[in-house]
């Protein structure tokens, strides 16, 4: 496996947003992390309050938006229009075009929130949003829960990729393992608190690789909160 330290990441200030990228974004390049498999954006972005991104557009992407704190305002072309807060899980996908826009829904707190980009196994599919709030992100518990599968298993929404998102608060001093498989390679971002992974120390903000085959192991956790995306090899 491989750490990438949450102080390594490309760092973007404008004043209105303090984002830190763990992938080449916008401005920021870096031939060593352009992605990892399918996924390809996680961006850790603190938006002031009233400030936010204008409309703008997207095509063939799935955007998914995790709030950590605070409360994002979505809006978007397709006529939906939403507040999306912790505990709740949401993704645009841009298939054929779509334009949205997010801003702090606040004038007077932060909303911090990952936004995460995953290449799309279908192209030119029907722009479409979705939102749920799962209760269950909100506690700690033994296990991350399932939040985005490729058809929807159990309470989980759909995602259009080969691509199983789990994400949650595991508790103080839990131990979780993932199985690892040839054909799946993994990456884990750590949102807050600090654990061991496969015997080596990660803290927030922090992202590991994990290669085909390999397995996860998670233990000693400290107020952790973590997502996991398992994902296609190829």
């Amino acid at each position: 496996m491989e750490i990438r330290k949450a102080a390594e990441r490309g760092q973007v200030n404008l004043g209105w947003l303090q984002s830190q990228h763990s992938f080449s974004f916008g401005h920021y390049y870096d031939e060593r992390f352009m992605g990892h498999g399918p996924l390809r954006v996680i961006n850790q972005d603190v938006v002031q309050p009233g400030g936010g991104f204008g409309e703008h557009g997207h095509a063939n992407m799935e955007i998914i938006s995790y709030v950590l704190s605070g409360e994002l305002a979505h809006k978007d072309s397709e006529g939906n229009e939403s507040v999306i807060r912790p505990g709740d899980v949401q993704k645009m996908t841009a298939g054929t075009g779509i334009r949205h826009s997010e801003f702090n829904h606040s004038k007077q707190s932060l909303v911090q929130f990952l936004q995460i980009w995953v290449v799309p196994d279908q192209v030119n599919v029907a722009p479409g949003y979705v939102q749920k709030h799962f209760a269950g992100l909100l506690e700690p518990a033994e296990a991350p829960t399932l939040i985005f599968s490729p058809y929807g298993e159990g309470e989980s929404l759909r995602i259009y990729q080969d691509v199983s998102v789990l994400a949650g608060k595991l508790v103080n001093d839990s131990h979780w393992q993932y199985a690892g498989n040839q054909n799946r390679i993994g990456w884990l971002q750590v949102v807050e608190g600090s654990a061991q992974v496969n015997g080596e120390t990660v803290s927030a903000g922090d992202g590991v690789a994990f290669v085909a085959g390999e397995a996860v192991e998670v233990s000693k956790t400290n107020d952790l909160q973590i997502l996991y995306f398992d994902l296609p090899a190829k």
